[in-house]
């Protein structure tokens, strides 16, 4: 249907727009309250329909999340923070992920890594090591 047929355009200077006596149709009552008013008497289907209660979709219970990093974010640490030694472990990384590139041998101690990442380590001369057990 064109824009120029359709109900609010042929409505626009009719006052009422088509709602009958001046006020129907414009504040709370039409509504049938403001916000969650009538959530348990008139608006419960709506409330039940939007998913209001509980929680949607799903949830793997068994999943964990896995904190990693980029080669190319770790080169961007060693210029920031210096040094020879980076230990990801100790700053929350799990994983050390081959996507980047470094020129600057470094040695990395971080918990997994791809194969892409230690190549790319040990072709700028560097290593990666897991982190030592805590004695204790």
């Amino acid at each position: 249907m064109p824009t120029r047929l359709r109900k609010v355009r042929k409505r626009r200077g009719s006052r009422t727009m088509g709602w009958g006596q001046i006020g129907q149709h414009r504040k709370t009552g039409a509504k049938g309250g403001r916000g969650m008013a009538g959530g348990h008497k008139h608006k419960w289907t709506k409330l039940l329909k939007t998913g209001y209660f509980g929680k949607e979709g799903f949830h793997n219970p068994t999943s964990k999340e896995v904190h990693a990093i980029n080669i190319n974010e770790l080169a961007g640490l060693v210029e920031k923070l210096g040094g020879t030694e980076i230990n990801l472990a100790r700053m929350g990384v799990d994983k050390l992920i081959g996507k980047g590139y470094i020129d600057k041998p470094v040695t990395v101690i971080v918990k997994s890594w791809s194969k892409a990442a230690e190549e790319k380590i040990n072709k700028a001369g560097g290593r990666i090591q897991p982190p030592q057990p805590q004695a204790g």
